[in-house]
């Protein structure tokens, strides 16, 4: 695998953030989205586990990859559920070897801080938190005084065990942009307003074939759902075209079969008989 020594380190988003330069993230799923955010320049890219590979890692060029570590029943490693300190050890160490820069951990702050203790930059989670969304609802959190100060105590808690970053989503921007001043943590915020340190967005929501909700923070792009229906209909019809030639005999033509010179399949059907 080639190297890319150009990549971003914690070092340089941390000098990003003390400058007030805005960061860029995207969450992708297949190596043509990685290459295409390398070529636009993107700073960040965010990977599940289940999707990360060498071929990710080299499509993803020069961009710093957060590789998710799956939570509980929300993924596997080895064909198990990440449960203890020494599973998320274990993929974090996996997922390094391959490339990955940092590693998205959602679970509880004692095992956050092993994986801190053993010096792998880690990016938690605070305010609408998916992984323990019975807790809120799919809603907007930190609009109260209480809720945002539950927020800031979060984040606080995390700074202090010496996690890297953490993304901040779905809350005021107001919250959004004071947390983000306040904390050395990097913030990545997908909901939280201009003020955070990275805007982070789902690469299906930017090129438009998302399905079913679309958050209020998602921004599109491209309609790539037109885009993905026209070739669908394009498949379909070549498939029939190539179904009717079958039928007919127009397929296969001359050119799409190996000849065999007379004299030759003449030797053969002398050869041939019994």
């Amino acid at each position: 695998m080639a190297q890319h020594n150009a990549r971003p380190t914690v070092a340089d988003f941390r000098a990003m953030k003390a400058q007030g330069r805005k960061i860029s993230m995207l969450y992708v799923t297949t190596p043509d989205e990685a290459a295409a955010a390398n070529a636009a320049g993107i700073n960040m890219l965010s990977i599940e586990g289940r999707f990360f590979s060498p071929a990710m890692r080299e499509a993803a060029g020069s961009c710093f990859v957060q590789v998710g570590l799956p939570y509980g029943g929300c993924g596997t490693f080895e064909g198990r559920p990440l449960a203890t300190a020494e599973d998320y050890l274990r993929a974090a160490f996996h997922f390094a070897t391959i490339g990955g820069d940092c590693f998205y951990c959602a679970a509880s702050l004692d095992i956050q801080k092993v994986l801190c203790d053993n010096h792998i930059p880690i990016v938690a989670h605070v305010g609408l938190i998916p992984s323990y969304i019975t807790w809120t609802g799919f809603r907007a959190v930190g609009k109260t005084a209480s809720e945002a100060r539950a927020v800031w105590e979060h984040v606080q808690r995390l700074e202090a065990i010496g996690a890297f970053g953490a993304e901040l989503e779905v809350v005021p921007d107001r919250l959004g942009a004071w947390i983000s001043r306040n904390t050395s943590m990097i913030m990545l915020g997908m909901g939280a307003g201009p003020g955070a340190d990275a805007q982070y967005l789902f690469a299906e929501d930017v090129l438009g074939y998302t399905r079913g909700h679309k958050p209020r923070h998602a921004k599109t792009y491209r309609d790539f759902h037109a885009e993905f229906a026209r070739l669908q209909a394009e498949r379909v019809a070549a498939f029939g075209e190539f179904k009717a030639d079958v039928a007919s005999g127009a397929y296969p033509e001359a050119k799409h079969v190996v000849p065999m010179a007379d004299a030759e399949f003449d030797n053969f059907l002398s050869a041939a008989q019994v």
